[in-house]
């Protein structure tokens, strides 16, 4: 078994130590092919320098962490996998930060693994195909020294309410530090972030049980982390960047605040909490903590421009 690495993030020349009170970890999200159409038309025509472009730029933006996803049907994604981590560790101003490797099928996670240099973390690993699978993937991830995302699923589904979250990400924990010999510093929950907004009445209150997940999860093991794919909260809105870009920054101001320690997120895109407009900062937040049935049409009401806080 190989020797635990230290969390260690580069930011200039002195090195920041990821600690569970240190500051907000920002995962840069681009370098998606499921996320960003432009990066995976880069990779599907073998444009790799230009790929390797956005993974900078990320950087250059303020992302702490990378993450790297190549799951796409037309693409062979184990190798695109080794090809691209390679490509990264080789250029000095994205191979200083740590890489979050990010996949559905668990072959393309190892032939990450293979290419990491220093301490990374897997994304992501859960209770879906039952607790023998999970302990094994969560094994092979122990022995090449890297951090674990777990995710709210079980062999029932995807957690929903706060309790189940709570429920199965305590479970899991608890098989990986009895069963698994991890320790909390190694263990990120993601409680998942789903869509609000969506006209449907069951999904109005997914952000307030994110937050309270996180909470909860917090206040019990304070040495864990909790992650999230942010963009995730304001799929309803696609085609206005500009609310999407405002909204994720209200609700991650209150996902901060409520105890999260990371999240995927576009480096760089977000305006400021602050820099918002308080009647927009007032109406998204309505709609974030579902305080009012009205809340998406008084968002759609205004007409936001591409500067942050303007209406």
């Amino acid at each position: 078994r190989r020797a635990p690495r230290s969390w260690t993030v580069l930011s200039g020349l002195e090195p920041l130590e990821i600690r569970p009170d240190a500051l907000f970890i920002n995962i840069g999200e681009r370098t998606n092919v499921a996320g960003s159409k432009r990066f995976a038309r880069l990779i599907r025509e073998g444009q790799y320098e230009d790929a390797l472009s956005v993974a900078r730029q990320q950087v250059e933006n303020g992302a702490q962490m990378i993450d790297v996803n190549m799951d796409d049907a037309l693409l062979d994604a184990p190798r695109e996998m080794t090809r691209f981590l390679n490509m990264m560790a080789a250029d000095p101003d994205i191979g200083r930060v740590p890489v979050m490797l990010d996949s559905s099928r668990f072959e393309v996670i190892e032939a990450g693994l293979k290419c990491l240099q220093g301490k990374g973390v897997v994304n992501s690993i859960s209770l879906k195909e039952g607790e023998s699978a999970f302990l094994e993937h969560a094994c092979t991830v122990q022995e090449f020294g890297a951090a674990v995302v777990v995710m709210a699923f079980d062999e029932s589904g995807q957690a929903t309410n706060a309790q189940q979250r709570v429920d199965i990400l305590s479970r899991a924990r608890n098989l990986l530090l009895e069963q698994a010999g991890y320790e909390d510093r190694d263990i990120i929950f993601d409680p998942n972030i789903y869509a609000i907004a969506t006209g449907i009445a069951e999904h109005d209150n997914y952000a307030v049980d994110y937050l309270e997940t996180v909470r909860r999860l917090k206040e019990a093991f304070p040495a864990c982390r909790v992650s999230g794919g942010v963009s995730n909260l304001s799929f309803s809105f696609r085609g206005r960047q500009a609310v999407r870009e405002a909204m994720h920054a209200v609700f991650l101001y209150h996902a901060i605040h409520a105890g999260m320690d990371m999240g995927i997120v576009n480096a760089g895109a977000m305006p400021g909490y602050e820099d918002l407009e308080s009647e927009l900062r007032g109406r998204l937040e309505d709609l974030i903590f579902n305080r009012r049935f009205d809340a998406t049409d008084r968002v759609l009401e205004l007409t936001i421009t591409d500067e942050p806080g303007r209406p």
